[in-house]
């Protein structure tokens, strides 16, 4: 095996320094002389007509510049596909869900615009609404759109193999309904911006994980072409989905301002909006019918899933997407139905949240095996290695694996003292300890439809250093060293002598985004292109000076060389003045993109790769339940993660240790207490986020497999772990206390309830 300078060390982030140093610039750090302050006047109702908006008393109080409506949009509407663009910046006829932006002013000071808020006057008729999702695909229940029938914003269907001929050869059939909870994404950073409209277009500085998506929203908002928008992006604060990879009121409404008034506008939602109003995970309802033979063995499984979308469609096509085409791995699945539904309510939007689509109906299959294996007498990872797949394979929706670490990561976890020791008799006392097991996968280097190219320019400098313009996003994940490391290995430089631009639409490639675990993969391909174009043509002067065959021509440790004459060498420096000194100058540029297609993606069947490569995730979870008080503690994690080969393992670490801390807090905490639409708990001190104190000890085993298709045999290190925490903790859970839990999270007080219906309690 090849032997890297800096892939695969654990080198600190580059960004590491600004950020600590309090350096580092985010959205609402900005600022700009003469700027506006913008707020949003917000709905009291969850489901009401406007009737009349009357801003006369607003425009009148000292400060004002501006107040828009939705009127001031002409009607445009956004959303991720043609037919579902159902979403107005601001509401204009009707408000669809609690607290939805019906106007929005611009004053001199954040006060001022907060106290002109107050004094627009909006006439409503209150209308019914509709929570339930359930309840809203009923006939005669209150509708969310009239342009859809039973409130159904999207369905999507898949039918593989014959389920009912599965049935019928399965020894045990089990059927299930599980429920996954409403969350956030838990960014600290709520959303912020600064737009400025003037002769030369719209800038405008936002907290956005894909820049490129706010930047294309605004072109169409504005019917203004794509060169006259800039988009440049601050740190980001956290991001994992949701506002931070779409669009919202504020950006809109900046904008606009900024227009009306000839200044720039900031925003800078207050955590309250970000938790009253901001998109979430869906909550979803997952009905699970799988059959099973005697040995363990899968012969089907039928899914249907109901998700709370909320009031607009935004990306919820791809949620349900991904809740059906991912469902055929890990395991070997040769009969596979899927009927998923997203329903419009009049709850805050559902969008899209790390472990994409795939947390839910992945936790209903895995929880389900436990409970089909338990009833057959096999034991939890048997029936895993059982199903497990291997490299290479074809799931029956031509999903294509080239790579697969799940059983060693599978056998990797029943070899630990802790898995041997599962199954011990429990010490007398109200505290009981159980041990769970899951193992799960995710795709990376997100494949969907539109624009999903990446490129990266690497431009040499004189002094044979670098610089490094790329358009993909780090809001966090450490994806910026990662692709700083791609361009050194590859030149033969040191980290310090690489420098990454931040992303500026005017300035940096077009890159999709940051989601679906796809930077590393991508626009690490694009990055790695980029760098081997500087090379060769660097290797072309050394080659001419050495009389050798460029292809000969070695790059490392700062230095050049021709391949097995050490004598012929120099500094990578001395090339690089060399280079750029010779004839009247020479300006070195290396470009590169990310080179793959989706014609075999059918979106419609769900067949075909969502992804380049998928990773494979085997955890094991230890908790200690108080029986009398229903309390979970989760003590320890064990996480077996095959990400194809680790680019920077501290990054690889982190992030799985980030993610499930996610998935613990999805499981056992956190969930949005609603009524009749409305948040009752948006803060961060009543909405129940993981502390400190409640992190358990996680141990991250990487499982190398070498993916052929990603730079390095890198593959995806983030969403993993997200997918496998719950179903791990759950089982832990009933390794405990003997109940099976289906519904998310597990609160003392269902565990205890569950408890008392087994006899445990009183």
């Amino acid at each position: 095996m090849e032997e890297y300078a800096v892939i695969g060390k654990r080198i600190p982030r580059v960004d590491g320094r600004v950020k600590v140093t309090g350096e580092a610039k985010y959205a609402a750090d900005f600022g700009l002389p003469g700027m506006l302050w913008c707020k949003m006047l917000r709905s009291p109702h969850a489901h009401a007509k406007i009737r009349e908006i009357d801003t006369s008393r607003a425009e009148r109080l000292p400060g004002v510049k501006a107040v828009c409506t939705g009127r001031d949009f002409g009607g445009w509407t956004w959303g991720w596909m043609p037919k579902t663009r159902d979403e107005p910046p601001v509401a204009v006829d009707r408000v669809r869900y609690l607290a939805e932006a019906v106007a929005a002013v611009a004053a001199v000071d954040e006060e001022t615009a907060e106290e002109a808020t107050e004094l627009i006057k909006v006439e409503y008729e209150e209308l019914p609404g509709v929570f339930d999702p359930e309840e809203a695909m009923k006939e005669g229940a209150p509708k969310v759109h009239d342009y859809v029938e039973n409130n159904v914003s999207w369905d999507f269907h898949m039918d593989f193999g014959d389920v009912e001929k599965g049935f019928g050869e399965a020894d045990l059939v089990r059927e299930e309904r599980f429920e996954t909870g409403r969350v956030t994404h838990g960014y600290l950073e709520p959303p912020a911006a600064v737009a400025n409209w003037d002769s030369s277009g719209i800038t405008i500085w936002a907290a956005k994980q894909s820049p490129y998506f706010v930047y294309r929203h605004l072109a169409a908002c504005f019917r203004m072409p794509l060169n006259k928008v800039r988009v440049i992006q601050p740190f980001v604060g956290g991001g994992f989905g949701g506002t931070k990879n779409d669009s919202l009121a504020g950006d809109f409404c900046s904008v606009l301002l900024s227009k009306m008034t000839g200044k720039p506008v900031k925003f800078v939602y207050t955590m309250e909006e970000e938790l009253m109003v901001a998109r979430r995970r869906h909550n979803m309802i997952v009905f699970n019918k799988m059959g099973m033979k005697k040995d363990g063995a899968i012969t089907a499984m039928h899914s249907r899933v109901i998700a709370d979308g909320g009031a607009y469609t935004a990306i919820g096509p791809l949620t349900m997407y991904l809740t059906g085409c991912m469902s055929t791995l890990p395991y070997k699945l040769p009969n596979f139905k899927h009927d998923a539904y997203r329903v419009f309510t009049n709850n805050p939007v559902g969008a899209a949240m790390r472990g994409h689509g795939v947390t839910h109906t992945r936790f209903a299959a895995e929880i389900q095996m436990d409970m089909m294996a338990e009833e057959l007498g096999i034991d939890p990872v048997s029936v895993r290695l059982k199903n497990a797949v291997t490299a290479p394979h074809e799931t029956i929706n031509k999903v294509t694996v080239h790579s697969c670490g799940l059983k060693e990561g599978l056998e990797t976890l029943a070899a630990t003292g802790k898995w041997k020791e599962r199954g011990k008799e429990q010490e007398k006392g109200p505290i009981r300890r159980g041990i769970g097991i899951s193992g799960t996968a995710y795709l990376g280097g997100a494949r969907q439809r539109g624009h999903q190219s990446c490129a990266a320019i690497v431009r040499l400098c004189e002094d044979g250093t670098v610089d490094y313009l790329t358009g993909a996003t780090d809001c966090g994940q450490g994806s910026d060293t990662v692709l700083v490391q791609i361009v050194a290995e590859e030149l033969g430089l040191r980290i310090e002598d690489v420098d990454i631009k931040r992303v500026d639409t005017a300035f940096t490639p077009c890159d999709a985004g940051s989601y679906g675990s796809r930077v590393t993969v991508l626009a690490g391909e694009a990055a790695q292109k980029a760098a081997r174009d500087v090379k060769e043509q660097l290797a072309r002067f050394a080659a001419e000076k050495w009389e050798a065959n460029p292809e000969d021509i070695v790059f490392k440790n700062c230095q050049v060389f021709v391949k097995g004459s050490p004598e012929k060498a120099m500094p990578f420096e001395q090339l690089a003045k060399i280079a750029c000194y010779s004839g009247s100058g020479t300006v070195i540029l290396g470009k590169g993109y990310s080179d793959y297609g989706i014609d075999v993606l059918d979106f419609d069947r769900g067949e075909g790769n969502a992804g380049t490569s998928y990773s494979f995730t085997s955890q094991l979870s230890e908790v200690e339940v108080d029986v009398e008080t229903g309390f979970v503690k989760c003590t320890d994690m064990v996480i077996a993660h095959d990400c194809g080969r680790p680019l920077n393992p501290i990054n690889v670490e982190a992030q799985n240790q980030g993610a499930a801390v996610q998935g613990l807090g999805q499981t056992l905490y956190e969930r949005f207490v609603m009524k009749q639409g409305k948040t009752l708990n948006p803060t961060l001190l009543d909405y129940k986020m993981p502390l400190s104190m409640d992190i358990p000890k996680i141990e991250v085993i990487d499982i190398i497999t070498d993916d052929p298709t990603g730079p390095y045999g890198a593959k995806e290190a983030s969403e993993g772990a997200i997918v496998s925490a719950p179903p791990s903790i759950v089982s832990a859970i009933h390794d405990a206390t003997g109940v099976w839990i289906k519904e998310l999270p597990v609160t003392p007080e269902r565990l205890v309830m569950a408890l008392k219906r087994k006899g445990e309690t009183k």
